[in-house]
């Protein structure tokens, strides 16, 4: 009998665990996230512009922030500055080269809490073939059922990087900042 016991409270204790932990679809097709981008132009003021098609995933338990993981993928080709002579010179070889290199992606490797719903997540940026670490400032913008029956997580990231890390060579992707809002849906 307390074999029995023990087995029982030990089960309902996996479960209650596994509950917490949530693997989350980030929600593109509702466009309820985005990928964006800004670099200096010349010097003088800051083009933005944005990734129209990426998808995604997370995993997050509030209990075990440290355990979180995150899978995203940019199609390049869906660079977006709002101009289309210079989203075709930004496609090219010169910058993106979409052509050889058409996706880009992020996998997370750690993510460190900080207190007050901040946390620094370190992923693996794969850009132009090359490969780097980078760190993205995170902040938890909330959770909470949704009006369909479902559960909603939303983070919002920046973080910066050279553009040279990963074979940009042109002045204007010296520092190139990245904005990334999150929303996912509870799978």
């Amino acid at each position: 009998m307390k074999n029995l016991l023990a087995a029982t409270m030990m089960t309902l204790a996996m479960s209650t665990t596994a509950v917490q932990a949530a693997d989350y679809a980030i929600d593109t097709q509702g466009m309820h996230a985005s990928v964006q981008f800004r670099v200096k132009h010349l010097g003088y003021s800051w083009l933005y512009g944005r990734f129209n098609d990426f998808n995604g995933t997370f995993s997050y338990d509030e209990e075990n922030p440290e355990a979180s993981q995150v899978n995203v993928t940019i199609e390049t080709k869906s660079l977006d500055s709002n101009h289309a002579e210079r989203d075709t010179h930004l496609r090219s070889v010169d910058f993106l080269d979409v052509e050889e290199f058409p996706q880009a992606t992020f996998v997370g490797t750690g993510f460190k809490p900080s207190g007050d719903g901040k946390a620094l997540l370190t992923g693996d940026l794969t850009l132009k073939g090359v490969t780097k670490s980078i760190v993205i400032d995170v902040a938890n913008i909330g959770g909470g059922k949704d009006p369909w029956g479902g559960y909603r997580m939303g983070f919002e990231g920046t973080t910066t990087f050279a553009g040279t890390d990963f074979g940009i060579d042109n002045p204007v992707f010296t520092d190139v900042e990245m904005i990334l809002s999150v929303e996912g849906v509870r799978r």
